[in-house]
């Protein structure tokens, strides 16, 4: 599960394009930040997580966040500013489950390697879709995990969304305001691009029998039983409407309270009572199996240097939000990927950290919840101000290394507080 919402310029506080997702996966699956740095290739061809496809002559510099097992990636921005996520969606086709196709990590990591600006990420997600098909297993323990995909792409001039079912796709230009997706189809009977064979598939198969005009690519290939009961449009809701409520334009912050924004008002929110209605998700069993394990916002500037703010860890109600731009060498380190240990990652240090909260969230929550968002507002300011001096690369990096390394110091102290702090007692505790 995944939601993912984009801002235009016309709404956003800063006249840029702003960009958000949490990446919703299986609870142990960590994923990590990483930086891809711009490279030239011969003609050999490449490994994505199942099958082979060509390689290009030259890919972009890109920052990612990926499960750490996948090729592919959940969300990602290049250098260019092409940002892009993607979302599980499921529909009325069979899938073959022969692992043969791309995942849609990989369709998303593929177009932000190749692509310069969003339609030409767009053209190159169809193309690779339609040569190689999505039939490839997108879980990590749960092996039955297979799904077909949704995408939102934008830079910094306009943003599409893609949605998938096969081979088939249908694509919908956003020219204003907000617009979110989630787990299901959402584009009907308006939309800008459609392949070729989409509607006559829909008529053979007697999901579509009226005019042409008026064909839904969510009525028609919508999985019947996920649509009733699936939650994924209350989320796809919940984050349009508090982005479009935002009377001064939607701002960073604002991105970071969306994104950590629960199914109940926080008062009364336990990680217990979560479902699959929260934006921020927190897995409680086999009906809500999902934990959101990433999140990034990316802000993409008319002009000027991209932020992309990566919490790189689970649990955004918990979670920083860190800066990193383009041009350097952060997050090129190994560490930084999972590794053998929990303490060789960042997503595993902090999810100890969160693990331990959620035994009592309200009360540990509030021991670290001051300052974790007295830090969240001095990387955001300070940010702000950073930017308006005309930095250089160097500076910018060096700057995204100084706020990781100050995170990891804060995760250190809260782990050792939280560890020797009481549990409060409840009725039921003995």
């Amino acid at each position: 599960m995944c939601d993912t919402f984009v801002t235009l310029p016309d709404r956003a506080k800063n006249q840029a394009v702003l960009f958000a997702k949490n990446s919703d996966r299986e609870p142990d699956e960590a994923q990590a930040i990483v930086r891809i740095p711009a490279m030239r290739h011969g003609g050999r061809s490449l490994r994505c997580t199942y099958i082979e496809v060509p390689q290009v002559e030259r890919t972009c510099e890109v920052l990612l966040s990926k499960p750490f097992q996948m090729w592919g990636a959940e969300m990602g921005v290049n250098e260019h500013g092409v940002v892009i996520g993607n979302e599980a969606v499921f529909t009325r086709l069979r899938i073959a489950k022969k692992n043969t196709g791309l995942t849609g990590m990989d369709l998303l990591r593929l177009a932000l390697e190749r692509s310069r600006t969003a339609r030409l990420a767009l053209e190159c997600i169809i193309g690779h879709l339609g040569e190689y098909g999505q039939d490839a297993f997108g879980g990590y323990r749960n092996r039955g995990f297979y799904y077909h995909n949704s995408f939102l792409i934008a830079d910094a001039k306009e943003a599409w969304v893609l949605e998938t079912a096969g081979r088939h796709w249908v694509a919908q230009q956003v020219t204003h305001g907000v617009r979110s997706i989630s787990n299901s189809l959402s584009i009907e009977n308006r939309y800008d691009l459609i392949s070729s064979d989409a509607i006559a598939y829909a008529r053979k198969r007697g999901w579509h029998r009226g005019p042409e005009e008026g064909f839904s690519f969510r009525t028609a290939f919508s999985d019947w039983l996920y649509t009733t009961f699936g939650r994924a449009r209350i989320r796809m809701n919940t984050t349009r409407g508090e982005a479009e409520s935002c009377a001064a334009g939607v701002s960073v912050k604002d991105a970071v309270r969306i994104l950590s924004s629960h199914n109940l008002p926080d008062p009364r929110f336990k990680p217990s009572r979560a479902n699959t209605a929260s934006v921020c998700m927190h897995a409680t069993g086999l009906l809500n199996p999902s934990n959101t394990t990433g999140s990034m916002i990316a802000e993409i500037p008319p002009n000027g240097p991209i932020t992309v703010w990566l919490t790189g860890t689970s649990m955004p109600c918990l979670s920083v939000y860190l800066p990193f731009f383009f041009g350097g060498s952060s997050l090129l380190d190994d560490w930084q990927l999972p590794g053998a240990t929990p303490d060789d990652s960042l997503w595993w240090q902090a999810e100890l950290l969160h693990r331990e909260i959620c035994t009592d969230y309200q009360n540990r929550k509030s021991i670290i919840d001051e300052e974790r968002q007295a830090f969240q507002t001095k990387l955001l300011h300070e940010t702000h101000s950073l930017l308006k001096q005309n930095p250089s690369a160097e500076e910018l990096d060096s700057y995204s290394a100084k706020c990781l390394r100050e995170y990891c110091q804060l995760l250190e102290k809260w782990s050792a507080t939280i560890s020797a702090a009481p549990r409060k007692k409840s009725w039921w505790m003995p």
